[in-house]
């Protein structure tokens, strides 16, 4: 992959990252506007004191968002090592982020946050246009 479809991948990752650093500032009070936001915008509201257990999930969930964007930078790396081999790499990758979806969807439903299924679907086809557009799985 390369040009555009290089560059919108990479904006794409940045998203990860950039939604792991919004939940990773859950942590504390200062930095915990940017989540509040997105409770408030797909399901209910964060309590206006949250508690020291609330707190470590939602940032424990920036840190594990922050460790997938760091595979996926590992597994984009690997990609552009491969050059033309890359397919098998690439459909590795594709299987992870539907695979996610389809947990976090299910998950998000199940807890009264369906909305979330909005922005996770944006973020699966804003990876799936340039995968498909491309044909990167089906080559060697």
């Amino acid at each position: 992959m390369t040009g555009f479809w290089r560059q919108w991948m990479a904006a794409w990752r940045l998203s990860v990252a950039g939604f792991g650093l919004v939940l990773a500032g859950a942590a504390v009070e200062a930095t915990s506007g940017p989540a509040r936001l997105i409770f408030d915008l797909v399901g209910e509201a964060l309590p206006a004191e949250m508690g020291a257990p609330l707190r470590f999930s939602i940032a424990l969930m920036g840190a594990v968002t922050l460790g997938w964007w760091l595979t996926l930078e590992a597994a984009f790396r690997a990609i552009d090592l491969l050059g033309d081999r890359d397919a098998p790499v690439w459909r590795g990758v594709t299987v992870s982020v539907v695979g996610w979806y389809v947990i976090d969807g299910a998950l998000s439903a199940a807890t009264g946050y369906a909305l979330n299924i909005a922005p996770n679907t944006l973020l699966l086809v804003g990876y799936l246009i340039p995968v498909l557009a491309t044909g990167v799985m089906r080559r060697g």
